[in-house]
């Protein structure tokens, strides 16, 4: 019984710890001997109760308790403080790095690091994304629930931006289909023209989608294929660094 209650009381405190809790910590809140804590640690981690980042060491609840966690994880942002992977992938690229997140019924960008080069998509801080042309918003919008997805369309302006914006339902769930598919979204001249993004999302440790990291460029400077797939490649390692450190495991790994 004692065992019992010992891992639902480390359960009980990753549930109301967002941003993860080291082993240390979670023995001083409990009261615990580290190792006491570290075995209850251990079969939680095994059972996918509970996981652990490789690369911060912090414990998060797993995806076994998505469904029990998923209210607690939307009161407060993981990445409220912009990640460092963030600032380095606008090093790598030498373009535009920004992290979006839904506030609400609406995508918002949280942090950014500009590029070096003149681009004409202004963004900032605090700046909404619409829901259907800009890769940010469409990439957290793709692994909503399908009811959430209608519904939110329903009421957004399906505004045609540029010719190759996506304005109706229909157009919009089936690029939506494609991101799930690919893992990413890329938009080319949908929201403005001559300006090429890709987008990825940012997982956190029960699966759920928390965040997209996007890189945007003039579509001059992403004309060749060598240049866009580097591109794609900098943004997904940025998401996979940042969704490591909220304790995300794929699927096998």
């Amino acid at each position: 019984m004692q065992v019992v209650v010992r891992a639902l009381e480390v359960l009980k405190v990753l549930s109301r710890a967002p941003k993860g809790m080291t082993l240390g910590e979670i023995s001083e809140r409990l009261g615990l001997p580290v190792a006491s804590a570290h075995r209850t640690a251990v079969v939680l981690e095994q059972q996918r109760f509970i996981t652990r980042s490789s690369s911060n060491r912090r414990y998060f609840l797993g995806p076994v308790l998505r469904e029990l966690v998923q209210s607690d994880y939307s009161r407060e942002s993981p990445l409220v403080t912009a990640h460092k992977a963030v600032s380095e992938a606008s090093r790598l690229s030498g373009e535009t790095v920004f992290l979006s997140e839904f506030a609400g019924d609406k995508v918002v960008c949280l942090a950014l690091s500009e590029s070096k080069f003149p681009l004409r998509l202004y963004v900032r801080v605090g700046q909404t994304m619409p829901l259907h042309a800009a890769a940010a918003a469409r990439t957290l919008l793709a692994w909503q629930q399908p009811d959430r997805i209608q519904r939110l369309l329903a009421n957004t302006e399906l505004t045609a931006f540029t010719a190759d914006t996506p304005n109706t339902v229909n157009a919009v769930m089936d690029h939506l289909a494609r991101i799930r598919s690919e893992g990413y979204d890329i938009c080319e001249s949908e929201l403005d023209e001559n300006v090429w993004a890709v987008s990825a999302p940012v997982r956190s440790s029960t699966g759920e989608v928390v965040a997209s990291i996007t890189l945007a460029a003039p579509g001059q400077r992403m004309l060749e294929e060598f240049d866009r797939d580097e591109a794609v490649r900098i943004i997904r390692a940025a998401a996979d660094e940042m969704a490591a450190d909220l304790g995300w495991v794929a699927a096998g790994a």
